[in-house]
């Protein structure tokens, strides 16, 4: 009897390990990564998907990017819009989430530079002089100025602060019509709805319906300076692996191929 019931428990301990076997794996397939969510100005959008599909593929984690003004991201920020990365398009917007405790002060570096340029539709128009009182009002006429809104776009207001250090500010105001980002005021060059516009550098390289009239003397305006943090509220652990590849030299290359200045 004890013999039979050997038998039989052998017989069930195979049957139930052929099951398991084959009705199993071995091995549990590893959980998925956590997208890397990134909050970035307008103004990354050419650049920053050339470098995420780079981190795409080297490491095969995935990106979910919010593209808007600097002004919008910080906003949704303080507001507790899940992001992981904060990529600004200046200085006080970082400085308005860091004051507010919403990133991580360790994680912060300044990352790229660029350059504000004068944009038109018009591919016969003649260069343009930017220097101290030269006559932007003569050229617009009862034309839009297409520019980032000047009291929160971070282009827009580095094209005021330009527009005041050449003293030529009160000619033109009224002729301002404010986007909702730096994208936008492009948009609205590009398409005849605005004969000039003030955008980046990198902007101008993106959209083949304008070229660039003139560049802005670099004394004329705050450097335009992008830097970038890890918010306080990422748990994400490829969020440092994402910012340390962003600082890479073959992210350099990408974002130094689409006109950004790299900062060390």
């Amino acid at each position: 009897m004890r013999t039979e019931r050997r038998t039989l428990l052998k017989f069930l301990g195979a049957t139930i390990a052929a099951l398991w076997i084959s009705g199993m794996p071995l091995v549990q397939p590893a959980a998925a990564a956590e997208k890397v969510t990134v909050f970035a100005a307008a103004s990354l959008k050419n650049a920053l998907d050339a470098v995420n599909a780079e981190w795409q593929k080297e490491t095969g984690t995935e990106t979910t990017v919010s593209y808007a003004a600097s002004s919008a991201l910080a906003k949704q920020i303080e507001a507790g819009a899940p992001a992981d990365v904060f990529i600004s398009a200046d200085l006080a917007w970082m400085d308005y989430v860091a004051e507010r405790k919403l990133i991580k002060d360790d994680t912060r570096a300044n990352l790229l530079g660029n350059r504000l340029v004068l944009v038109t539709g018009s591919q016969d128009a003649a260069p343009i002089d930017i220097k101290q009182g030269f006559d932007l009002k003569g050229l617009l006429g009862d034309e839009k100025l297409a520019m980032g809104a000047v009291d929160s776009v971070p282009a827009g207001k580095y094209g005021k602060a330009a527009l005041e250090k050449l003293g030529i500010w009160s000619s033109v105001e009224k002729n301002v019509a404010g986007a909702e980002n730096v994208r936008a005021a492009l948009l609205l060059v590009s398409k005849g709805e605005a004969p000039y516009g003030i955008v980046y550098r990198t902007d101008a390289a993106a959209d083949k319906g304008v070229k660039i009239a003139g560049t802005f003397p670099e004394d004329s305006h705050p450097p335009i300076v992008y830097p970038i943090a890890i918010t306080a509220e990422s748990k994400n652990p490829d969020a440092a692996a994402y910012v340390d590849f962003i600082k890479s030299a073959k992210a350099a290359a990408l974002f130094d191929a689409q006109g950004f200045t790299i900062l060390k």
